[in-house]
């Protein structure tokens, strides 16, 4: 059996790695249009901060030891065209500006998605950039230490975004963050999360511009040199542009099933619209535990988890992917928070009712002193009217974001706040409190219940 893996990020990663275990024997081809194998944009904040201090150390694997693996190592080679009926794709060598094709058996589709760039005026000015990718993270990289770049404006303020603004606050510079919700980090969330971040964020000279469409750039001797939205204008050296992402696919439209987003349509064993090719990762979409049906969420576990089970429904198709909480984590400066499922912010467009408790308790019994015993929030989402759990969030000095895989359990198995208000945690006084804090926030909402 001859496999085709096309792309080299987590989804097309773990569909190797699984591919490996389960089929000794088949010929494996992996291609990656870049000339770098599996970059982790995921750790770039850590390279840009110089925690990690060789950029091609962020990344899972290597050539050399992939193909030491019986791997067939394809870089600077891009999958172009796919002829289904006759199972070939063609491939054009970027390197060499030479065109082939290749057969393949089964072939998995990691083709992610890029930046979205805005349409307005002024995009195509120097010092527009992207945070995803190497060749991105090597750029943003020098301009961290470019005296030239005084003020830097952040579009977006997702994770990528706030990653994005911390790296340039603490490397000097004076940062606004652009995004058209009324809130910093609203998508992951509630307000009594994100009011105390944006505090947090402006002590370190990071000023949110919310509730602000961007118009143009405007500049000076082909360089951008100002942002101008709908309600004021902000200078800018750099601009980093983090306003979402859109589907790698324009180029499969004749040849799979998408949907209005572009994304590729797939069932639960990541089986596409033609036989023999199947798609995970952020092209496609995820079945979203608290509701049961199919969003899209792009995140890497997510895009990890697919590409191992395609590979394992490669041959037989009868292992369908689990369902997902969209459970994730940030620090940010001091504080670490982590989220899953759904948020009061939300559950609107969910098209859920719900109900929440907020807990804000020491970090470790009050007997410990304040310095080593922040306070930790947390915020427990259920059903009203059955008392499901729904989701969850958790912000703390402290690093106390596992607790929330806790709660991504408990979403999947479809528990309560009954099952959770007396589940059993370990208690250790260097750890944490006598119950849980996710124990006191269900015991608050049986309360509230009944």
């Amino acid at each position: 059996m001859k496999i085709i893996v096309v792309g080299s990020s987590h989804g097309g990663f773990e569909t190797v790695q699984e591919s490996l275990l389960d089929y000794p024997d088949a010929t494996i081809q992996w291609y990656e249009q870049g000339d770098f194998l599996s970059f982790l944009s995921c750790g770039m904040q850590l390279y840009l901060e110089g925690t990690v201090k060789n950029v091609d150390d962020v990344s899972y694997a290597t050539p050399e030891g992939m193909r030491a693996k019986g791997v067939d190592v394809r870089l600077q080679q891009a999958i172009t065209a796919i002829n289904a009926d006759q199972h070939t794709v063609q491939v054009k060598d970027l390197k060499n500006n030479t065109t082939r094709e290749e057969s393949y058996d089964k072939l998995v589709l990691s083709v992610g998605a890029v930046p979205f760039e805005l349409p307005v005026a002024g995009r195509d000015l120097a010092n527009v950039y992207a945070m995803r990718g190497r060749d991105w993270a090597i750029k943003l990289k020098a301009k961290t230490v470019d005296p030239t770049v005084k003020n830097v404006v952040v579009i977006g303020s997702g994770y990528i975004g706030i990653e994005a603004a911390e790296v340039f606050a603490k490397a000097g510079k004076n940062v606004t963050v652009v995004d058209v919700l009324p809130r910093l980090l609203s998508l992951y969330l509630d307000q009594e999360f994100t009011d105390e971040l944006t505090t947090e964020m402006q002590a370190h000279n990071i000023y949110p511009a919310v509730g602000q469409s961007v118009k143009e750039y405007r500049g000076a001797d082909g360089k951008v040199t100002k942002v101008v939205t709908d309600q004021a204008e902000y200078d800018a050296d750099l601009v980093i542009e983090a306003a979402g992402i859109r589907p790698n696919t324009a180029w499969l439209k004749d040849v799979l099933d998408l949907d209005r987003s572009g994304r590729i349509k797939i069932n639960e064993y990541l089986q596409t619209s033609q036989p023999d090719i199947f798609a995970v990762g952020d092209a496609t979409v995820v079945k979203y535990a608290p509701i049961g049906e199919e969003i899209p969420i792009a995140l890497a576990t997510n895009a990890r988890r697919q590409g191992r089970y395609a590979a394992k429904n490669l041959v037989t198709a009868d292992q369908p992917v689990p369902a997902v909480s969209g459970s994730s984590a940030l620090s940010v400066f001091d504080y670490h928070f982590a989220s899953t499922g759904i948020k009061e912010g939300t559950a609107d467009k969910s098209g859920v009712k719900t109900q929440s408790v907020v807990v804000t308790e020491t970090y470790r019994p009050h007997f410990v002193p304040a310095d080593e015993n922040p306070e930790v929030k947390f915020k427990l989402t259920f059903d009203p009217e059955t008392g499901r759990i729904l989701g969850a969030q958790i912000m703390s000095k402290a690093d106390v974001t596992a607790n929330i895989n806790a709660i991504s359990l408990a979403i999947q198995g479809k528990m309560t706040v009954d099952d959770l208000a007396y589940a059993d945690f370990f208690f250790q006084p260097g750890f944490d409190r006598p119950w849980n804090i996710m124990n006191v926030a269900a015991q608050k909402a049986q309360r509230l219940m009944h």
